[in-house]
């Protein structure tokens, strides 16, 4: 690898770890923001898509950025905001029959898996040793940092929720595949914002039928602001930013990022408390983003 190119893969993963640690605020502000203003999990779901992606349309007008012009780039937008959607809506489905706790495992964990086998797949990843111990090692650390509640869901429950948590991951995995074959003529910060504003669209039909209601004090009006800048506009921006140069499998597994802050934040503001197999879980999840980051720098 020549020296530019390991440049570029370097900023590539800087922008990825951007990312997860924007995503990582972004479960801590949407149940603040979900208590404030009384919207179900499904409404903060749509009004985060349609604020991030509406802040970086304004963006884009205001700094006269030219809009993506031609069929495949309006198609690759289209796919980006029915994929968002897709996965917003199949993951909370998955919350209301699971739980968070296993409904985060299952997807977050499933994605990772489901990048890596469709670039082997394809060809455009050799999965050696390393890369399977790699991704096991952060798969065993996501299950001891989330854990699986006890008292779970019943049978019934666990199918429907877990198939639910599965599509939700599909539907990440496929994005973040998708995502990394560049079209001409569309950046990052378009692709999300369009993408997105047509994902809040295609959800809000759902979220009526839920109840959507939104009492507008002013922390509710930060929250949701600091949601859709944050998490949702500069983090999926930071994704598909870093998909320019690093493999599609290794944004993937340093998504993991995600649920490590979002559980530091937890801790260190909300005051729960996290026991000796959560701590061996944030460990082991670090040791091998460490280890994927390397990887992805010499590659």
């Amino acid at each position: 690898m020549s020296v530019i190119e390991r440049t570029r893969t370097t900023h590539g993963l800087l922008w990825l770890v951007v990312a997860g640690c924007l995503w990582g605020t972004g479960g801590l502000t949407g149940t603040l923001l979900a208590r404030e203003a009384g919207l179900s999990s499904l409404g903060v779901a749509a009004a985060r898509l349609g604020v991030g992606g509406l802040l970086l349309v304004a963006y884009l007008l205001v700094t006269r950025r030219a809009f993506p012009r031609g069929r495949a780039a309006w198609t690759r937008v289209a796919v980006v905001g029915l994929l968002a959607a897709e996965f917003q809506a199949t993951y909370f489905a998955a919350v209301a029959h699971t739980g968070v706790g296993l409904a985060t495992l299952l997807t977050i964990g499933a994605s990772p898996v489901l990048v890596l086998a469709a670039e082997a797949v394809t060809g455009r990843r050799r999965l050696g040793a390393r890369a399977l111990a790699t991704a096991a090692v952060a798969l065993a650390g996501l299950a001891l940092l989330v854990g699986v509640p006890s008292g779970g869901p019943g049978t019934g429950e666990l199918i429907t929720g877990g198939g639910f948590a599965l599509l939700a991951a599909a539907g990440f995995a496929t994005l973040t595949v998708v995502a990394a074959r560049p079209v001409e003529g569309l950046d990052e910060l378009a692709a999300t914002g369009l993408g997105f504003t047509l994902g809040a669209v295609a959800l809000a039909p759902l979220a009526l039928a839920g109840g959507l209601a939104f009492t507008a004090t002013p922390a509710a009006v930060g929250l949701l602001l600091l949601l859709g800048l944050g998490p949702t506009a500069i983090g999926y921006a930071a994704y598909f930013r870093g998909l320019r140069t690093t493999a599609a499998g290794t944004a993937a597994l340093m998504a993991l990022l995600e649920p490590l802050v979002g559980t530091a934040l937890a801790v260190l503001i909300l005051g729960e408390r996290l026991g000796p197999a959560g701590w061996a879980g944030a460990a082991l999840l670090i040791v091998a983003l460490a280890a994927e980051s390397r990887s992805g720098d010499r590659s």
